[in-house]
């Protein structure tokens, strides 16, 4: 079982609002390098969508059951397919993306206890969480040209962390960056 947090991400760090949704000032700053730069598989997760569990936080998981669920093709068809676990203290239904289940219980311990992968896209409060309990094995960062200034960052003051780079890959105007934990 491996925790893979994925992530766009900004030359200084700010994961917050990548395509504009959550209307801050600095939003958007993926999409201003083309629909290309964050059209289909650009984190390689494959296979490991038919395999591994999708770990979402609320507010990722509402943007997602707006827009993939009435998209086709390899990648919409393998993200719509994959089992969701979303972690939310208010929903109370999940049922508009299918495969989708709340989480029961602690988040660490339902973590602790999963026997396959889990992949948290977005929900830095999730991935956060993890990476302060020691559970995260893989970051996939998809580093935009972009310098937004403010915003929330996935690596805070709070997880000092030693990465080991296992591959780096040109994505258009971004660069997939693939980190492992010690």
């Amino acid at each position: 079982m491996s925790v893979i947090v994925v992530e766009f991400v900004t030359l200084d760090g700010v994961v917050e609002d990548p395509d504009g949704s959550g209307g801050t000032a600095t939003g958007g700053w993926a999409f201003r390098h083309g629909p290309e730069a964050v059209a289909g598989d650009k984190f390689r997760l494959g296979s490991l969508l038919d395999t591994g569990t999708l770990l979402l936080g609320r507010i990722t998981w509402e943007l997602f059951a707006k827009l993939w669920p009435g998209r086709t093709g390899e990648f919409p068809d393998r993200l719509n397919a994959a089992g969701k676990l979303v972690a939310s203290r208010t929903l109370n239904d999940v049922s508009a993306w299918q495969n989708s289940s709340l989480l029961q219980g602690d988040l660490i311990d339902v973590v602790k206890r999963e026997e396959g992968d889990l992949i948290v896209i977005g929900s830095v409060g999730i991935a956060r969480t993890l990476a302060r309990h020691g559970l995260v094995d893989e970051y996939r960062l998809l580093v935009f040209p972009s310098v937004v200034g403010a915003g929330r960052r996935l690596f805070d003051d709070s997880v000092p962390a030693d990465l080991r780079l296992v591959s780096s890959t040109r994505a258009g105007s971004a660069v997939l960056s693939t980190y492992r934990t010690p």
